[in-house]
């Protein structure tokens, strides 16, 4: 998987970067996890991944690019404090033991 950073801008107002990126993940491959993209995106803007929330990944039809979106924050209480719940769960999912377990 090979990450590139296309755009950021920075929002004082909420005190984030908006992170655009692509990526490319071979021919063969599947379009990445969600967790994969953004320890990626955290290693390549040099943050925390406890920091960077992934809003969108979508790969072009018929291409091995994916194209996404994420958000870097200054600190982990502004990430909850503007992050939907959804995002947050996306982002931070439970093992897959303990998922099966609450669906019983």
């Amino acid at each position: 998987m090979d990450i590139k950073i296309t755009l950021v801008r920075e929002n004082p107002l909420l005190r984030r970067r908006e992170i655009r990126f692509s990526l490319e993940h071979g021919p063969a491959g599947k379009t990445p996890e969600r967790g994969e993209v953004r320890k990626a995106v955290a290693a390549e803007i040099k943050a925390g991944i406890e920091l960077v929330f992934v809003q969108e990944i979508k790969t072009k039809t018929g291409t091995s690019t994916a194209f996404g979106l994420a958000n870097v924050y200054e600190s982990t209480e502004q990430a909850r404090r503007i992050e939907p719940g959804h995002i947050v769960q996306r982002n931070n999912p439970k093992p897959k033991e303990e998922a099966k377990e609450q669906n019983v």
